[in-house]
């Protein structure tokens, strides 16, 4: 296994170097969206793919998507007490498909999708922090 920088970003850049995949325009553009979110977002390399935590990874870049890209919203390797029912986001665009009461995914088909997306997906991600 090739080790990576022990900077995270560095780490993320090395691993997007060598990253072949079709959709890597729209990856960049999520990785700019995600630490654009708020200054405690950082990133990594978790589970083979770009990820991002505050005090925990809480999204995954999904590079198995089978259409354009996707993202696996969690909350990081800790059991959490949740409220009844999980986590509870307001999601108006419909945007979540809930995969776990502490987990969800977001696809998007290609980059028109993510850009039409984006403000909803942005306010998703800021609820989902709260839980983080």
């Amino acid at each position: 296994m090739k080790s990576l920088p022990a900077e995270p970003t560095a780490a993320v850049d090395a691993f997007m170097v060598t990253l072949v995949h079709s959709h890597k325009a729209e990856i960049e553009a999520l990785r700019a969206l995600m630490l654009g979110l708020d200054p405690s977002v950082q990133e990594g390399v978790k589970w083979n793919a770009p990820s991002f935590r505050t005090t925990e990874y809480f999204a995954t870049t999904n590079l198995r998507a089978k259409a354009g890209i996707g993202v696996i919203l969690h909350l990081g390797a800790k059991l959490r007490d949740l409220p009844p029912g999980g986590v509870q986001i307001a999601d108006p665009a419909g945007l979540l498909k809930w995969l776990g009461k502490d987990r969800a995914m977001v696809e998007f088909a290609d980059a028109q999708a993510f850009d039409e997306a984006k403000p909803a997906f942005q306010a998703i991600l800021q609820q989902w922090l709260k839980f983080v």
